[in-house]
Order: structure tokens, then C-alpha cells, then sequence
């Protein structure tokens, strides 16, 4: 009798949520058909943590089944946009609509329209999925996750501290962990840890960028099992939570001391403890220092410190003006978050890219030959170097063209809005999320040409000379950085307007410092599997970016092992 209670009971639940699944399904179809977008119907919330860990697990489960399930399989799945690219804007023009049972998700791919909603102050809310927002804010408010005033006192003393002195750091830095990193790959014939290097690499950037923290570089194979696990040390505890994002955002950390979860888990818990530990005896010393005259150095917890107790002397009202200690926690957590993974994932994609493309090492190699000339990278100035190194820095943008981070998203907010598309104008109702369709957008050929879906470095460079250069710097000083009209920009890579990555020069200085360090005198090949010749290996690497890079939270390649390649000195 027991029995058949509870399964009546739980098929009494199960009926009233599909019924309530069913009722928010057709009321949000109801609020967004007056806008006249073209509508396609899916079964779950895009935006649902749960959904986001299971969902590339569950799909291939409908994908063969005999009734209409096209659009779930197609689109209702985090990373879709990487496999569509623009065909679904070709097929549906360049803004269409989502319906959930959640929400409803508006997809955008117009240039002039999506810098509008980037850049329209007070009217477009800034907005992000679930996930990440929770991570984020995991240590305090920060310029991320906060909006109106709150934003704005956020965003002026955050922005004062990212400035030339940072950028000098991060160029020296960076250029230490490579050369710690190329001498690892050198003493082996070939590696297949360039993810989990390129990981270590940016990790180190960012601790000394940020906190001053100085460590020498150690490849995948040289740390051991338990120094990798190692939760009571900085680096490791910050290494910890970055690496395990996905549990935290799905359990919460508030659940991960639960006894039926794994020690590993557990771990995960005590690695937040230990980092925020950390980073308040950062705090503490840097308020000392300043307290006492000193100054402990550039990296962006002095100059969040710094910045956030003059603001608070001037206008004596911590509330209006400077920062919290939790907020600069938060804040100096979004900044490794944003900049640890995002940075570490491109830097291993371009690598792959690089290796797959030989004539594109020699071009970089070209400039970088040119502008160091004899001079070892170690010596170089990043004042000096990084403007002329436009070759390198186009390996990156080509790069997060093609695979960018995770998309920003907008929502319209408690009101209806209005949004301009070409020459049409929708109303949108309240609560619909604006999707910036990055992937559609960096490679829709209406933009980018006919080889838009193609990894071209070259594409960012054009010259400005009338004449034909007679020599590789006068080649190269004829060479500009393509720039796009700033209202209508389909590269959107770090967002624009007042929204924009705070780290976005940072990341290009680290970025060009890798590639200046490694490619210097350096070349690097994929390594042969058997009944391989060059043009086939190089293809196999294209087609592993192409089939398995994805999501696991942020974007990266899934299977980076099998990207096995070998360095080899230039003669």
C-alpha cells in the first residue's frame, strides 16, 4: 500500500511540473510572438546549470529517434553555435528567438545592433547564465556582477589600476614562464601536455600579475600527484578552485562538505578557504604597506588597495567611493577567473593552429626576427616590443575569432524594449535575454568573406604603403592592425563599450609575449602517427579543433592529448 502511494504520489509531482514546464513553454511563446521574430521551440531552459552538465551526455541518446526532435538536437545544448556557426542566421535572418520553458533567448548576429545593445547605457541590463554568475561573485560583488552606481564604482577603480606599469609586469612575467616552458618541451621528443602547460604558463602570469607571486615554471610531467593537490599553498588552492568550476557552480559551496561526496570535493572546499586566507594576508600587508608610505610593487592587488583607499580618503564615504575588503576579494577573483582560463584555453588552441600551419610560424617568425633583430626576448622592452608585433598579436584574434569565450548576454529587464535591426524595429517584452551571437557573428562571410570559416592570421593585417617595400621592416612598418568601424564591429571577442574586458591589453601582452619567446628561434610540428606524411598530420590537427573543441563551462579543446607535436630549433 506504501508503495503505491509514493509512486502515485511521485507521479503526481512529476504530471503538475511537466504541466507547469508546459504553461511557462506557452506563456513565454505568448509574450514574444507579438514581436513578429522568427521562433524556434525548445524543451528546456538554455540557461540551466543542471542542463549545461549533462546535456552533450544525453543528446546523442535523441539524435536517432523517429519523431521530430531536429531543433532540441540541434540547439539545445551548450556549444551548438560552434557546430551551426551562421547558418542558422542564414536560414532565419539575422535576430531569432528561443522559446524555454525558463526564458526566452533572442539570438543576435547584426553588427550596428550588437554594439547598440553593448553599448546602450541604462536601457539593455547586463546579464549572465547562471554558472558563471555564481562563480564569479564566489568571493564578493565585482565589476561583473554588479550594475547601475554599484557598476560604476566598481568600474572607476578597477579601470585606474590596469595601466602601463601592470602590462610591463605581465610582458617580463610572461616571458619567463615561456622560456621556463620552451626548455621543458625541448628536453623531450615530443609532449602532449600543451592544455595543461599552457594552463601552468598563464596561472603564473596571473599570481604575479595580480598578487605579486613569483613561481618557476614546471611542466605536466615534472609536478607531482601531490603537489598538484596541494590546497594549503596559493597557487594550488587558486589552481584548485579554477580547475573545478563546473562542481562548484552545479553543488554550490556550500554543499561540497557533504559525506557522501568525494574527498576530491572536499578538497575543492577547503582550496576556497585556503585561497581567500591568502588573499587576506595580501590584503592586510598591502594596507600596512600603505599605511607606512611603501610601495610593495605594480601587480593589481597594490593598485586595487591602493586605488580604492585614496577614493575613500577623498570623499571620506566607503559606501559611495572605495572598495570593500569583500569586494576587492571579489574582484581580484573575477580578474584570475577571466583571465587564468580564457588566456590558458586560446593560447593552447593557437599553438595547435600553429603547429597545423608552418607558413603562418614563419610569417610571425619574420616579424619577431625583425623587431628583436640579435637581441635575446629576455631583454626586450615591452614599450619597445609589443606595438610592433602586430603578426603575433593577429595569432590571437584569429584565434578567439573562430573559438571565443563564453558569450556576455543582455536582457531587456523589468520593462519592454525596443531593438533596431537593419531597418526593422522589434519591441521586445520584459525579461527576454539578448544574445549576442559571437560565433555566428566572427564568421558570418557578410563580415569576414568567403574563407570566413578558415584560420587566416593574415586577415588582420593590411598595409598603408603606396609603394612596394624594399625591405622586411620597411614591410613591416608599412603593416596597420585592421580596425573595425566602432558602430558596427562584428568582433566582440572582449565585449565593447563601457562592458569591455578590464584585461584585455593584458591578455594581448602575455599573448605576444609567449609567441615572441617560442617562436624566436623555435618552430614547432605535429608528430607523425604511423602511414602519416606532414600534409596529412597537419590536416588531423585542423580537424581535432574542429571536432572537439567545446564546452566544459568555458571554451576549450576536449581532447588536447591527442594534439601530440615536438619543437625543433630553426637554422
Amino acid at each position: 500500500m506504501a508503495g503505491h502511494l509514493f509512486l502515485l504520489g511521485f507521479l503526481v509531482l512529476f504530471s503538475g511540473y511537466i504541466f507547469y514546464l508546459l504553461y511557462s513553454l506557452a506563456l513565454n511563446y505568448y509574450r514574444i510572438k507579438k514581436a513578429g521574430l522568427p521562433i524556434v521551440i525548445l524543451p528546456i531552459n538554455c540557461g540551466s546549470p543542471l542542463w549545461m552538465s549533462i546535456d552533450t551526455t544525453l543528446l546523442p541518446l535523441f539524435e536517432h529517434l523517429p519523431f521530430g526532435v531536429k531543433n532540441f538536437t540541434r540547439f539545445n545544448w551548450r556549444g551548438w553555435e560552434l557546430k551551426d556557426r551562421y547558418k542558422a542566421h542564414q536560414e532565419l535572418g539575422d535576430i531569432f528567438v528561443f522559446v524555454t520553458p525558463g526564458k526566452n533567448w533572442l539570438q543576435l548576429c547584426n553588427a550596428e545592433a550588437v554594439t547598440d545593445v553593448l553599448t546602450r547605457k541604462g536601457r539593455i541590463h547586463n546579464a549572465r547564465d547562471q554558472a558563471i554568475e555564481y562563480l564569479i561573485g564566489l568571493f564578493g560583488d565585482n565589476v561583473a556582477t554588479t550594475e547601475g552606481r554599484q557598476w560604476q564604482r566598481h568600474r572607476k577603480i578597477t579601470a585606474s589600476c590596469f595601466n602601463e606599469q601592470p602590462n610591463a609586469l605581465v610582458w617580463s612575467e610572461s616571458i619567463r614562464q615561456a622560456t621556463g616552458m620552451l626548455q621543458y618541451w625541448l628536453s623531450k621528443s615530443s609532449i602532449d601536455s600543451v592544455a595543461n602547460d599552457a594552463r601552468t604558463l598563464s596561472l603564473h602570469v596571473i599570481a604575479s600579475a595580480a598578487f605579486g607571486q613569483s613561481y618557476t615554471f614546471r611542466g605536466a610531467d615534472d609536478v607531482s600527484t601531490n603537489d598538484d593537490r596541494d590546497s594549503s599553498s596559493y597557487k594550488d588552492s587558486l589552481k584548485l578552485v579554477l580547475d573545478n568550476c563546473l562542481p562548484l557552480a552545479v553543488i554550490g559551496l556550500d554543499n561540497l562538505d557533504k559525506w557522501w561526496l568525494p574527498n576530491s570535493w572536499k578538497e575543492l572546499r577547503q582550496a576556497t578557504i585556503t585561497f581567500k586566507s591568502h588573499m587576506r594576508n595580501l590584503y592586510e600587508q598591502e594596507k600596512q604597506a600603505m599605511a607606512q608610505g611603501k610601495n610593495r610593487g605594480n601587480n593589481l592587488m597594490s593598485s586595487l588597495v591602493r586605488a580604492s583607499q585614496v577614493d575613500i580618503q577623498d570623499t571620506g564615504d566607503i559606501g559611495q567611493a572605495g572598495l570593500t575588503e569583500q569586494e576587492i576579494y571579489g574582484n581580484m577573483f573575477e580578474f584570475n577567473f577571466a583571465g587564468h582560463d580564457t588566456t590558458a584555453n586560446a593560447l593552447c588552441l593557437g599553438l595547435v593552429y600553429l603547429a597545423a600551419r608552418p607558413d603562418v610560424q614563419d610569417w610571425i617568425h619574420e616579424e619577431i626576427n625583425a623587431v628583436l633583430g640579435d637581441k635575446k626576448v629576455e631583454d626586450s622592452s615591452y614599450t619597445e616590443s609589443f606595438p610592433r608585433l602586430k603578426r603575433c598579436l593577429a595569432v590571437m584574434y584569429e584565434t578567439v575569432r573562430l573559438y571565443s569565450p563564453s558569450a556576455i548576454l543582455r536582457t531587456t529587464g523589468p520593462k519592454g524594449r525596443t531593438l533596431k535591426v537593419g531597418d526593422h524595429t522589434y519591441v521586445l517584452p520584459a525579461h527576454t535575454m539578448i544574445v549576442p551571437s559571437y560565433s555566428a557573428l566572427h564568421t558570418h562571410p557578410r563580415y569576414w568573406g568567403d574563407n570566413s570559416l578558415e584560420w587566416e592570421p593574415s586577415r588582420w593585417i593590411i598595409s598603408n604603403s603606396p609603394d612596394v617595400p624594399s625591405t622586411i621592416l620597411q614591410t613591416l612598418d608599412s603593416e596597420i592592425f585592421m580596425e573595425h568601424p566602432k558602430d558596427a564591429n562584428p568582433f566582440i571577442a572582449w565585449s565593447v563599450g563601457g562592458r569591455v574586458c578590464p584585461g584585455k591589453k593584458l591578455a594581448q601582452v602575455e599573448w605576444v609575449a609567449v609567441m615572441a619567446s617560442l617562436f624566436q628561434k623555435y618552430k614547432v610540428t605535429p608528430v607523425l602517427q604511423d602511414g602519416e606524411d606532414e600534409k596529412a598530420a597537419r590536416q588531423r590537427l585542423q580537424l581535432l579543433i574542429k571536432k572537439h573543441t567545446g564546452f566544459k563551462l568555458m571554451l576549450k579543446l576536449l581532447r588536447p592529448e591527442e594534439a601530440v607535436l615536438a619543437w625543433v630549433q630553426r637554422f
